[in-house]
Parts: C-alpha cells; sequence; structure tokens
C-alpha cells in the first residue's frame, strides 16, 4: 500500500506509459500488451516496454499479473496518490468522500430476468468517482476465466457501463439468451464475433436473428481488497 503522505513521483516516460494504459483501459475495457505499448511509443521491443512496467510495479503504481500478455492492473491508492500530487490537498475518500458512486454488485444473473434485477444484486458499494475514466453503472462477478490474457481473472469485479452499443475490439458484457457473458466484440456484415481472450475457449459466433444483446462496456475492474 502507498502512503498518503508519500505520494510517487514518476518520470515523464512512467507518466506517459500510465496515461497509455489508462487511456486503453477506456476505450476497450483492458490495458495493452507490451507489443502495443512498444509500438505507440516507438520502443525497438517489447522488453523494453517491460522495463518500464516493472519500474512502475516497484514504485506501486501498477500491479503485474504474471502469465498474461496483458496483465497489468491499476492500484487504486495509486490513483489517489497521483491525485493528491497533481491537485494538491486529500483526494476524495472512499468512505466518506463527496466524489462518489454508489455501485451495485451484480453476482449470478438468474436467466432470462434483467441483469440489475434486484434478485441479482449481492450488495452496493461506494466507489470514488476518480478511480475510472468512464463512470460505471454496476459491478459484475466475473466466473470462469474466458478473459485471463486480458487480465481479467474468475471472481473479480468488472465494472460495467450500462449501454446497448459497441465498437469492434470493446470487452462487453452480452446477453445471449439466457446467458450473460463478458467477450471481446467484433461485428462483420454477416454475424456478430464474441471472442475470448484464453485459447482453451472458442469464438463465440451470433447469427442473424439468434438472440443477443449488449448489456454494458467494461470500463475498469478492481478486487475484493480494493474496496476494503
Amino acid at each position: 500500500m502507498l502512503s498518503r503522505s508519500l505520494p510517487i513521483k514518476l518520470t515523464a516516460r512512467q507518466q506517459q506509459i500510465l496515461t497509455l494504459i489508462e487511456n486503453a483501459i477506456a476505450r476497450t475495457g483492458a490495458p495493452p500488451t507490451r507489443a502495443e505499448i512498444a509500438a505507440e511509443l516507438g520502443f525497438r521491443s517489447a522488453n523494453a516496454a517491460e522495463e518500464h512496467l516493472q519500474a512502475l510495479a516497484r514504485k506501486g503504481a501498477i500491479e503485474l499479473v504474471s502469465g498474461t500478455s496483458r496483465g497489468i492492473r491499476l492500484q487504486r491508492e495509486t490513483l489517489r496518490s497521483l491525485y493528491e500530487t497533481q491537485h494538491g490537498g486529500t483526494a476524495p475518500s472512499m468512505r466518506g468522500g463527496s466524489a462518489q458512486r454508489t455501485l451495485p454488485l451484480v453476482g449470478r444473473v438468474a436467466a432470462g430476468s434483467p441483469i440489475l434485477a434486484q434478485e441479482h444484486i449481492d450488495q452496493t458499494y461506494h466507489i470514488e468517482s476518480t478511480l475510472f475514466r468512464h463512470p460505471p453503472d454496476y459491478l459484475l462477478r466475473v466466473r470462469g476465466m474466458s478473459m485471463r490474457d486480458a487480465g481479467i481473472m474468475d471472481g473479480d469485479l468488472l465494472a460495467v457501463q450500462a449501454t446497448r452499443e459497441a465498437k469492434n475490439g470493446q470487452i462487453v458484457v452480452a446477453r445471449l439468451g439466457d446467458d450473460v457473458t463478458v467477450k471481446r466484440f467484433h461485428r462483420t456484415d454477416q454475424v456478430i464475433e464474441l471472442h475470448a481472450e484464453n485459447p482453451a475457449y472458442p469464438t463465440i459466433v451470433v447469427q442473424p436473428g439468434e438472440p443477443f444483446e449488449i448489456e454494458g462496456l467494461a470500463v475498469g475492474l478492481i478486487r475484493d481488497t480494493m474496496l476494503m
């Protein structure tokens, strides 16, 4: 944990990479790969990106999850510390601060019923508004490891912005008949494809006329320990 009285200090390059990670999560719901960071910033190899990520991890700015190409997680206390450094004073508190959102945590979704039906709500959390670039409407408990390589693990809490629209490449919460799933969205001229981020899971192809609806976009990821 970072000390609130000792805000972390980043180099210009580290701040650039942190901003790139934040933008990627805001745009697609998942952090970038090392190769994507290298290409975006003009590094000669993904190894150079890895060195900067390791430095950010040592400073507590991010957490690196082993075994996945997109295993990069922003730390809540890091965002708080950076806020204090850039704006002065104390960032809004998750408990008792003024800039908060109240988000319901959705557990298992019953077949055929709305995702935010009362019987699906396990509990509610008060989340500081500065935690996400795009404001979420609810938290969804992730089940399974189909999105492992996007850094989304079984049991994680996915922050979701309710919407019926999505762009190709974004991570969505989608309803397929009676099932709700988290996948990467891609629409072609003929079909809708829902891609897993784990080679052990097949791509789901939705044919015209089959029941399908987008429930929301992934706008961030948090763990239970971040809410304590």
